[in-house]
């Protein structure tokens, strides 16, 4: 069974630690083998800017990690290829991994849409308006404001859909998602979970997830334990529990996989790094279809991006 997975943090990784290999290094939840062993179609990479990080200096780490993507990720690896137009999905051969820049959290491009149009450029097709904290496009879940989008960031959400760029929501205030539901043509929570089964601020709840859903949006289930049990352990079972419970909101057709791996340190037992998809999709044929799961696992995604 392919896999699409729509977050990993695996950029970070190699940009803390310039002597990891994309290939093989043990420490990458995400490297080459492990992608291929897990049958990995495609994969979404995340460009994150710690927070404390003085605000000069964000684009500047963004542009580098965006670098390490071109140089060590693609670069290197002739069966990855980047993804400059959603349409190349369709294009891939056997063997080959779609890779996907994504930004997580707008902090990057502060207030400069130049800057954020650049992006574009360098291949970013997926934007995270927010981390936890509040930035000027809107408030994460982390500021107590609860604040929804700014009149700029509103901006940034229609040059999203100009662009055919996706506009996630994970990590966004309550108030910051229902105005992207107002506004955004391609919307996607690309790590989250239901708050329902899992009180973390984190994730979604009900008429969250029912508006996802009714726009045409896609939740991408998130492997991180503290967002799927409130004990912080979990099995396969468990994240099971949360495609269920969206399914019986009407979600079947608009949820994905949004791994988290290589920002995650705490793991699911059985699901540790991306050679194990393999474990998932054996536990999720015993309860669905293989077109259901083949849905959840790739063609919910292949559906819901831009044509």
């Amino acid at each position: 069974m392919k896999i699409i997975d729509t977050h990993c943090d695996a950029l970070l990784k190699l940009w803390e630690n310039k002597e990891r290999s994309f290939t093989n290094s043990p420490e990458v939840d995400t490297n080459v083998e492990r992608l291929q062993q897990g049958n990995v179609k495609g994969q979404l990479f995340a460009i994150f800017i710690e927070p404390e990080t003085p605000s000069d200096e964000k684009y500047k780490l963004a542009l580098e990690q965006i670098d390490i993507f071109h140089r060590e990720v693609v670069g290197k690896h002739e069966q990855i290829k980047k993804i400059e137009n959603w349409s190349d999905f369709n294009t891939l051969q056997d063997g080959e991994i779609g890779a996907v820049l994504t930004l997580e959290g707008a902090d990057a491009f502060g207030n400069d849409i130049n800057k954020l149009k650049h992006l574009y450029d360098l291949g970013v097709k997926s934007l995270g308006l927010t981390w936890n904290n509040a930035n000027l496009v809107a408030d994460g879940v982390g500021e107590s404001r609860g604040a929804g989008l700014s009149d700029f960031g509103k901006e940034v959400v229609q040059l999203n859909n100009a662009h055919q760029v996706l506009t996630d929501v994970s990590h966004l205030s309550i108030k910051g998602f229902w105005d992207v539901m107002e506004l955004s043509k391609y919307p996607i929570a690309t790590h989250s979970n239901s708050i329902t089964l899992c009180n973390h601020r984190r994730n979604l709840n009900d008429d969250q997830a029912k508006a996802m859903f009714a726009n045409n949006g896609l939740i991408g289930i998130v492997f991180t334990p503290p967002f799927i049990s409130e004990t912080g352990e979990a099995t396969i079972a468990d994240v099971i529990r949360h495609i269920e419970h969206f399914c019986s909101l009407g979600g079947e057709k608009h949820i994905c996989l949004g791994s988290d791996f290589d920002g995650i340190t705490k793991y699911v037992k059985g699901l540790e790094n991306s050679s194990k998809y393999p474990k998932l999709v054996q536990e999720l044929l015993k309860h669905y279809t293989e077109e259901q799961v083949a849905g959840f696992c790739y063609q919910n995604f292949m559906n819901f991006i831009p044509k």
